[in-house]
């Protein structure tokens, strides 16, 4: 039998994910027009599989299979096999993801992928091993089944058939535009959202359901902490301050370096899957300083700071932007891997082999290994802090550490002060980084992603001035842990070197306009370091998170270079993803790739829902722009409202949107150069939700140059007749369209908020 491929084509790509298949005796091919021209001409299946580099499984399944010879000549002999990275091609990643769970009722990665010629699936799967085992077919069994099936006409039809229903199946689901939606009571649904999160909160370890795994849902925390403050929900505020201090406490937060990992395995949040992705260290960030904010409690602000010191370490780029993951598998500390006694025989021992690449092997650690590097009584106490014992609570008797005593409860038991133990900690951990610092590191995917940036931008946003007003010599503890307790990540050398958080988000910003705008399109992605540039032009995600970010920029700043940003991304999604005859937002251009369907992204998973960050975007930007955005908005939440009001907690972002444009939107305009101290203190104290600050130069004089620059005729709603008065600094405080009297005392402006129904507090 010919071959169809004719050798591996992944060394010619620049994903890090496809390179690291580059050397499998598989002959992958890239998602490419040769690619699909090549089964086309041969007439065989279609092998996609699917995967993103700090995927744990998809590692085993490339180790165990797609190193295989045997396997690989059943692949290449049968099938052209396709890899694709899905932080690069997400728009394939859902067109497959939702065949997959419509077809088997969930999804994954590696998501494999048998499809026709032409792309359709017509079966579908996660991980296979290589040999049937429990249950579970092996991956050259099934490869071997399906070759036959597609040699014998009669079969072959009926998989073209099946394909064709899967694929129309997908396209009612991914382009759903109902014909004519249902009159729906829209005030109610924020309630209703709300009260599913609380019936649906683990009241015992926090988090939304009682089973595992537990993915952290920063859309629910931020939804339910709106209501909250707005309405004075304890029950909202309960399932917040619970779930953010079972996260923080718990494995999935990296108690030694800060930052978050994906998920945990477990109801307790003891045990990760140990990827950080940059889209969790922003949102939860973000989530945590609102709560900070909410509720006065300084440990958020302090897991906020480090996670965002974190990032300012381990996921910057040189010029400013951020990449994308870092792995979950490292190779072994030297002490733990077999064979390696003396010095000399663990450099034999590296050189003669490549295994002892584990996951979590980076953050996890034994009694013998802190004794090595801490003197009693701190190695006791971080022993007993942190629960690491000689059984662990992960794999191979190693500890994910867990805050798993109080401070209080340590002092006592030492007939100590809490601040005693609290300095001994915080010198402990310090040393306990600086070691974890000469261990093997988890691989880095160099990908900056426009949207992830945004995201990010987001977070510095919200965590704006948190480094001044917050002492980040602490380490992350539950809301009720002493500040004494800890350790500064930037005390371990950890911290920002790059000056203040705003910066920071300024300087992403900038260094991704740099590489992935170019003056008319954004794009999606590139490698850092790649001078070939960018290629796959931006999804609606990579628009209205960028668009959002420098949105929030613009807020804290009080700059005008983010808001032209903002509004300029936001008529490019009107441009490119807008369909005003089917009154939606798809996630593809219009003048994007045909593919097996144009999605549209409705719920909110691992990042939130794009079409509605999207809708949030334009009902926040309306006020600045004499485009209709409100009117599209109002649009796109009409069309999917049967959707919505079916299931408003799988759609919060869509749901936040249908209440924003429900109970009207709050603005605080601040027509003041600078912004009083005074200001500044209310804003960083005050939880604000979802309230739009209009900051602009006071004076008509200075706001034609703002004009100019965002190419504006004449002054939007937000800033119209709001100038200072008397000399001083103004600020107008707005609630559905109804405005207060220009107001000099900050304070005045939030009592006036207060009688009117809003979502903010003190």
């Amino acid at each position: 039998m010919t071959i169809p491929t004719e050798r591996n084509r992944l060394a010619d790509t620049a994903s890090p994910y496809l390179r690291q298949h580059a050397d499998n005796p598989v002959n992958w091919q890239p998602w490419d027009d040769q690619a699909l021209s090549t089964a086309e001409d041969h007439q065989v299946p279609l092998f996609v599989s699917i995967g993103y580099s700090a995927c744990h499984w998809c590692h085993v399944m490339e180790e165990e299979s797609f190193s295989d010879p045997d396997v690989a000549a059943v692949v290449n002999e049968n099938f052209v096999p396709i890899k694709i990275d899905r932080e690069e091609r997400p728009d394939l990643d859902s067109i497959y993801m939702t065949v997959s769970q419509l077809v088997n009722g969930s999804g994954g990665w590696p998501l494999s992928a048998w499809c026709t010629p032409d792309g359709e699936p017509f079966y579908l799967g996660t991980y296979f091993p290589p040999e049937s085992t429990r249950g579970r077919p092996g991956f050259s069994e099934v490869c071997e089944r399906i070759a036959g099936s597609w040699s014998d006409s009669d079969e072959r039809e009926e998989m073209h058939n099946r394909a064709s229903q899967w694929a129309a199946a997908a396209r009612d689901e991914l382009e759903d535009v109902p014909d004519q939606p249902t009159e729906r009571d829209d005030e109610s649904l924020l309630n209703e959202a709300v009260a599913a999160a609380v019936r649906g909160h683990d009241d015992e370890h926090g988090g939304f359901g009682a089973n595992s795994p537990k993915f952290p849902m920063p859309g629910r925390v931020e939804l339910l902490l709106g209501a909250a403050v707005r309405d004075g929900n304890d029950a909202a505020m309960s399932a917040v301050t619970t779930t953010l201090d079972a996260m923080a406490s718990g494995g999935m937060y990296d108690q030694v370096g800060g930052g978050f990992h994906r998920y945990a395995v477990d109801r307790e949040w003891t045990v990760p899957h140990f990827e950080k992705m940059l889209y969790d260290n922003a949102e939860l960030p973000r989530v945590t300083f609102q709560a900070a904010r909410a509720t006065g409690r300084p440990a958020y602000t302090r897991v906020g700071t480090e996670s965002l010191a974190f990032v300012e370490r381990e996921m910057r780029a040189e010029d400013g932007a951020f990449v994308s993951t870092l792995g979950a598998r490292s190779r072994s500390p030297i002490s733990r891997r077999d064979g390696a006694d003396s010095a000399a025989d663990r450099q034999d021992h590296d050189e003669e082999t490549k295994a002892d690449i584990e996951e979590g092997e980076f953050y996890t650690w034994t009694p013998d290994e802190v004794d090595a590097v801490l003197d009693e009584p701190a190695a006791g106490l971080v022993k007993d802090r942190y629960g690491i014992t000689s059984s662990g609570n992960f794999e191979r008797g190693l500890t994910v550490p867990t805050l798993a005593e109080s401070v209080a409860d340590l002092a006592e038991a030492r007939d100590s002060s809490a601040s005693e133990i609290g300095e001994t900690l915080m010198e402990a951990r310090a040393t306990l980084f600086e070691h974890r610092e000469t261990r093997p590191r988890p691989p880095r995917d160099e990908k900056v992603i426009a949207g992830w940036n945004g995201l990010m931008i987001s977070a510095y946003a919200a965590g704006e001035r948190a480094l001044e007003t917050e002492s980040t010599d602490s380490a992350p503890g539950s809301a009720s842990e002493s500040k004494s307790e800890s350790d500064s990540v930037s005390d371990s050398g950890s911290g920002s070197e790059s000056g203040s958080v705003i910066e920071s988000g300024q300087r992403a910003l900038d260094a991704t306009l740099d590489r992935l705008w170019d003056g008319e399109t954004l794009y999606h992605s590139v490698l850092d370091g790649d001078e070939s540039g960018p290629s796959v032009s931006g999804y609606l995600d990579d628009y209205a998170f960028l668009a959002r970010g420098a949105f929030d920029l613009y807020q804290v700043t009080g700059d005008v270079g983010p808001l032209d940003t903002a509004l300029t991304l936001a008529d490019g999604i009107l441009e490119r993803f807008y369909d005003p005859g089917d009154g939606t937002i798809y996630y593809t251009a219009d003048a994007g790739e045909d593919l097996v369907a144009r999605p549209q992204e409705f719920t909110d998973r691992s990042t939130p829902s794009s079409l509605g960050v999207a809708a949030n975007l334009l009902v926040s930007l309306d006020g600045f722009t004499p485009r209709e955005y409100r009117s599209i908005a109002e649009e796109v939440v009409t069309t999917h409202a049967d959707r919505v009001h079916g299931s408003p907690l799988e759609h919060v972002s869509l749901t936040q949107a249908t209440g924003r444009l429900s109970r009207g939107t709050t603005e605080l305009t601040l027509a003041a150069d600078p912004v009083p101290q005074e200001w500044h203190d209310h804003l960083t104290s005050t939880y604000l939700g979802d309230a739009i600050l209009a900051p602009r130069p006071p004076t008509e004089s200075g706001l034609a140059d703002w004009l100019e620059t965002l190419g504006l005729d004449e002054t939007p709603p937000v800033w119209k007749g709001r100038t200072a008065t008397d000399g001083e600094p103004t600020v107008y405080a707005c609630q559905s369209f109804v405005c207060s009297p220009p107001k000099h005392d900050f304070d005045a402006a939030l009592e006036w908020l207060s009688t009117h129904w809003i979502c903010w507090g003190t």
